[in-house]
Formats: structure tokens, C-alpha cells, sequence
């Protein structure tokens, strides 16, 4: 089982997102995504989600914070244990991503962006402030078919939202 992280970069209410454009094998590719990646031996979810940003961005997290964590199951790809973080405290200088594109994105365009459909999800929670959480993602191939919450099934979006415009 992996084990991840996942950043948000927030300022002037945008995220920092990338475009995952520049590696041939990538579950991601094509996609937007927060910046992360997988935990190294030993390391805290906390440390991994400042190293990664420092590597992917150029970014030295001065503080962040541990907003939950993201179970995806996939037929494809096994089961991850992404932890999901925001900052809006760091400091740096951008630098070029060997991952992809970065880009700051208004908040009330994300959802015009190619991403995967739990993404959206837990973009959601962020921007509503929910506490912790616990959310579970079943994909089957690209697409999903099972969410919960907290132990709880949710709908999936398609049910729900159907085709809100601006759903932060």
C-alpha cells in the first residue's frame, strides 16, 4: 500500500496547481492536481508534504495544515493513503516542475480544469472548512463509482451536483 501526500498552495484566493504533463507512466497524467507525492521511508506525512513541495515548487512550507485523509482504491493503480494538507504560509521562489506545469488557478475556475472526479471532492471540503476528514475513493479506471465520508457512503457528485458551475 502507498502512502502520499498532497498540498494546496493558497494566495490572492488562488490554488497552485499542477499539470501533470512531463512523465510517461503517471496515473495523473493530463490531470490537475495540489503538489505532493509519495512519503520516503520514515518520514512523517508532515515532512513529506514540506519535501515535496520544496522539491516540486521551490516552496519552504512555514506552516501548513493536515486537513485529512484520502483513501483511493483503484482497479488500476491498488490502494494509496493520500494525506491532504493547505498552506497559505510559505516562502520561496518558484521554480520549473520536472512534473508538469504549475499554474495559479482562481478558485472559480478549478473545476473547468481536467482533474479526477474525487478531486473535486475533497476541493469541496477544503474550501468549506470541514474539520478532519476521512474520505474513501473506489475508482474503476478513471472513473468513480463508490465515495464515503467518515465511514459514511455519499452520493457520488453526478447524482448530486450535477453540473454546478461554480460549486466553491
Amino acid at each position: 500500500m502507498k502512502n502520499s501526500t498532497l498540498c494546496y498552495l493558497e494566495r490572492g484566493g488562488c490554488l497552485l496547481m499542477l499539470h501533470r504533463t512531463k512523465k510517461e507512466t503517471d496515473e495523473n497524467k493530463g490531470k490537475w492536481i495540489g503538489v505532493g507525492g509519495k512519503l520516503e521511508e520514515g518520514e512523517s506525512p508532515e515532512e513529506g508534504a514540506a519535501r515535496e513541495v520544496l522539491e516540486e515548487t521551490g516552496y519552504t512550507l512555514l506552516s501548513s495544515r493536515y486537513r485529512g485523509i484520502v483513501t483511493f482504491v483503484s482497479d488500476e493503480w491498488g490502494t494509496e493513503y493520500m494525506h491532504l494538507f493547505t498552506s497559505d504560509h510559505f516562502c520561496g521562489k518558484e521554480i520549473v516542475c520536472e512534473e508538469g506545469d504549475l499554474a495559479w488557478i482562481p478558485k472559480e475556475e478549478l473545476f473547468s480544469l481536467p482533474m479526477w472526479e474525487g478531486d473535486r471532492i475533497f476541493l469541496r471540503l477544503l474550501d468549506q472548512d470541514i474539520p478532519f476528514f476521512s474520505l474513501k475513493l473506489t475508482y474503476r479506471g478513471d472513473t468513480l463509482v463508490k465515495t464515503s465520508l467518515n465511514g459514511k457512503a455519499l452520493p457520488l457528485p453526478a447524482d448530486v451536483l450535477g453540473k454546478q458551475k461554480n460549486p466553491i
